[in-house]
């Protein structure tokens, strides 16, 4: 699951008698859960055997269940099957090289032992001077610019780790804390933006006394499949001698920004030329969604979905860094919500036909960023205008005091009085949460094809992406008692005259990059001003496609609409979600920049008047 880390605040109350209509076994549901989250299926990471293990356990429940295949074929529970490819991850080719020519003197570095690229970097061959930029930071903000005064295009550049003053917490900087400036993804943008052919990073030792100069662990680093600049990491000690013949020290460097926060960048001299070669190998994988229909009497249908993928042994989005390379099993997140996607498909198969159908869908690729759910919606195996509503389980297992949390209330016309009418019958805790149309998780991609969507959820913890979220810490009767619930709404979205009609909700200001990445920051929310974009998060795509552009807003007011390509913001090129989210921030309410889209494979520029949020 991606979602914000605050707050919900709780608007309604319901202590009233339990007076479910359907009867989900606890003792079933947490069946499903110990299996999808058992050590056997190593933390079900998406392109991994046992994600697929995963889907031939639900797909084989609908089969026995006597869900229909929306191909047809129910043999062996292939029929439940959606494919599509996920670029999973990135490999060490055998060609990584950094060497170096100093005075004359040739020297060769090893992979892995004294340098590491970047699981981001592109396959890339790059070479030339090389300019020192110290944090590798710009940021207006507080009035620093490590870039200032130097001219690094066409350029390699040899930056700081992390940031200036990080222990002084009276820091413009965040101190101990870190801003977004000290991520990766951030000094690879700008270094990007200001024209440099590749980064070298080297880690700021002189600020962490007595700890060793490791080498970040490939792959253990968030970041796009391809960042678009070479980046690689070398030991600080193989390129201490580049100082010296500069006539510097790095120790007496770091200490001087610290001090005043002025930039003490400088070219080194011509005699240092510097030759590295980047070799990655992308892993394209097959994974599946796995879907099982409940006809009804129309072709109108609900859709209840769940992501089934996690993990695995943790890496780049792990919150628990230390211990990659160890089983996180996800039992929360979310084989909660899958399980009670299977549990309301046991429950809802053995009931009379009713107006509508279900679709119940169980999604790959959530944790990379929405993968399956984004896929599903751009090829939908049923009429996407059928569906009259979208109910979304992510993290459903943890029930705390009975408080549960609906999403999504907004975005249909008659959700509210509805859930207000049927909540009041169980002994839960409601609380309607602000998210609107924005979220972390798969309902945001039916949003996006316009579907309305609630979703149901109980809560952060502790655990959350930590090989402690285990089977035994789920709380089995409250998710039943909330599965319950899900069933009760379902009946009434199946049966209702009246279907829900889809409105569009801007979502609240405040809400930040989601654990993925800047799932929403780029479309205007969280942090920076507003420009009113919808990221399609599917891939394959060179800059950030539009999924959609929202109304009214300074993306919409400039021409713009759903399937531009944004490839130019203010000059500077875009890449990825990544290099949109560190340009937007880079800007303030009332900036006008020029903005250049693809459309149907023509450039289409116009000026984007930015705003505050409201």
């Amino acid at each position: 699951m991606k979602i914000w880390k605050r707050g919900l605040p709780a608007v309604c109350v319901a202590w009233i008698a339990f007076g479910a209509t359907a009867t989900i076994d606890p003792n079933l549901y947490l069946d499903d859960v110990k299996f999808l989250a058992s050590k056997e299926m190593r933390g079900r990471a998406t392109g991994s055997p046992e994600l697929e293990k995963a889907a031939d356990f639900i797909a084989r429940k609908f089969r026995e269940f006597g869900l229909k295949p929306l191909d047809g074929k129910a043999r062996a529970g292939a029929g439940y099957y959606q494919a599509f490819p996920v670029t999973t991850s990135a490999q060490l080719g055998k060609s990584n090289h950094f060497g170096f020519t100093e005075n004359g003197r040739a020297t060769s570095l090893r992979c892995p032992d004294d340098f590491m690229p970047f699981h981001f970097s592109p396959s890339a061959k790059v070479g030339g001077e090389v300019v020192f930029v110290g944090y590798g930071i710009t940021a207006p903000e507080y009035h620093y610019d490590d870039y200032a005064g130097v001219d690094v295009k066409g350029k390699l550049v040899l930056m700081l780790r992390h940031e200036p003053q990080e222990f002084d917490e009276h820091s413009v900087f965040a101190g101990r804390n870190y801003t977004s400036h000290s991520k990766f993804t951030s000094k690879a943008s700008n270094a990007k933006m200001h024209g440099a052919a590749g980064v070298i990073l080297v880690n700021d030792v002189a600020a962490h006394p007595g700890e060793p100069d490791q080498l970040e662990k490939f792959g253990s680093s968030e970041g796009p499949a391809d960042a678009g600049i070479a980046f690689v990491q070398v030991k600080e000690e193989r390129i201490a001698s580049w100082f010296a013949d500069a006539g510097k020290k790095l120790e007496t460097i770091e200490a001087d920004i610290d001090k005043d926060l002025k930039p003490e960048s400088f070219a080194f001299p011509d005699s240092l030329r510097v030759t590295e070669e980047v070799d990655l190998q992308r892993v394209v994988k097959m994974v599946h969604n796995v879907a099982g229909y409940l006809p009804g009497l129309t072709g109108e249908y609900v859709v209840i979905g769940a992501h089934y993928d996690h993990l695995g042994l943790g890496g780049q989005f792990s919150l628990a860094p230390s211990m990659t390379g160890t089983v996180h099993p996800g039992a929360d997140d979310n084989a909660s919500g899958s399980a009670g996607v299977l549990e309301l498909a046991r429950w809802f198969a053995k009931q009379p036909q009713q107006k509508r159908g279900i679709l119940f869908l169980t999604f790959a690729g959530e944790e990379l960023g929405l993968l399956g759910s984004s896929y599903y919606v751009a090829h939908p195996e049923l009429p996407l205008e059928k569906a009259v509503a979208m109910i979304n389980m992510d993290m459903i297992g943890r029930v705390r005091d009975g408080k549960v949390y609906i999403g999504g209330v907004a975005t249909g016309s008659n959700f509210r009085p509805m859930l207000d009418r049927i909540t009041l019958k169980y002994p839960l805790k409601i609380d309607y949460s602000d998210m609107g149309e924005a979220g972390g998780s798969d309902h945001t991609s039916f949003l996006i094809g316009r579907v309305p969507s609630l979703f149901f959820f109980s809560g952060l913890h502790s655990d959350y992406h930590k090989p402690s979220d285990t089977w035994d810490k789920i709380d089995a009767p409250d998710a039943a008692k909330l599965l319950e619930m899900v069933a009760d709404i379902t009946d009434s979205l199946r049966d209702t005259a009246e279907r829900p009609q889809f409105i569009r909700v801007a979502p609240p200001a405040g809400h930040g990059e989601g654990a993925a990445g800047p799932v929403t920051s780029s479309s205007g929310s969280g942090y920076g001003p507003y420009f009113g974009s919808i990221p399609d998060f599917g891939e394959g795509v060179k800059g950030v496609k539009f999924a959609d552009v929202r109304e009214g807003s300074p993306a919409s007011k400039a021409g713009f609409k759903a399937g531009d390509i944004l490839v130019e913001f203010d000059g500077k090129p875009i890449q990825n979600l990544y290099d949109f989210t560190y340009a937007l921030q880079a800007k303030k309410p009332g900036d006008e920049v020029r903005v250049k889209v693809m459309r149907d494979g023509q450039p289409v520029e116009a000026t984007v008047a930015l705003t505050k949020r409201q």
